[in-house]
């Protein structure tokens, strides 16, 4: 109670502990950070979590696995990107516990379990398709998942790597970014970001990636 009390003080918040349940604050004030405590404040607020769905949140550290800019963001309270609330790693729950781990596989285990998948990405994310089908040439390519974002108004491309980044998976994404961009985007809609999530980042490389529309993460699979 007296941390709690020194928290509402120092936020000069007298209205504070009416936001949230009691039980919300008791798992937060188990935390040191008072920027991490208000990060959780902000998605409990924002997604409505209940203390378990909170609980789980702090227990995955998804505060620790955002970017240090997002962070600096939220403490200046700068305007968010479509990036941002991205989690690196990104966990992908392996509920049926797949040992043999392909690019087919990891996408099946995504789809068993599309709504955290979106969660780990951020805010506003929208499934459309999987192995989602366009045509090059005289040759057919399949995307492998198409995601929309509501907020910043987006097509979000991501293509699963089991392997380390390498820079043929840049040239890669971009083709298929291109394409929904020519093909898909309506000109009220901002230009298609793209999202490769490998097993092994590869910073060198994307140091020379020139379109900042392509991002790198990892992936952690838990079971």
């Amino acid at each position: 109670m007296i941390k709690f009390y020194h928290f509402v003080a120092s936020q000069k918040m007298p209205t504070l502990s009416a936001q949230l349940s009691w039980s919300h604050y008791d798992e937060l004030l188990k935390l040191d950070d008072i920027n991490q405590i208000n990060y959780y404040i902000k998605i409990a607020k924002e997604f409505n979590l209940s203390v378990r769905e909170l609980r789980q949140r702090v227990k995955n550290k998804e505060y620790e696995r955002i970017d240090n800019k997002t962070k600096l963001k939220l403490i200046s309270k700068e305007q968010n990107q479509v990036e941002d609330f991205i989690k690196n790693p990104i966990i992908i729950n392996n509920v049926n516990h797949y040992d043999v781990i392909s690019e087919k596989v990891l996408q099946k285990i995504i789809m068993e379990d599309i709504v955290h998948f979106l969660k780990e990405l951020g805010n506003s994310f929208c499934f459309i398709a999987n192995e989602y089908k366009i045509k090059i040439g005289n040759s057919y390519n399949y995307i492998d998942l198409l995601l929309y974002n509501i907020d910043f108004n987006c097509y979000v491309v991501i293509e699963l790597k089991i392997s380390q980044l390498k820079k043929e998976h840049i040239g890669q994404i971009e083709i298929y970014m291109n394409y929904i961009d020519k093909h898909l985007k309506k000109t009220s809609q901002n230009t298609t970001i793209g999202i490769i999530i490998c097993k092994k980042d590869n910073k060198y490389i994307m140091e020379y990636c020139s379109d900042n529309r392509i991002l790198s993460k990892e992936y952690e699979l838990i079971i």
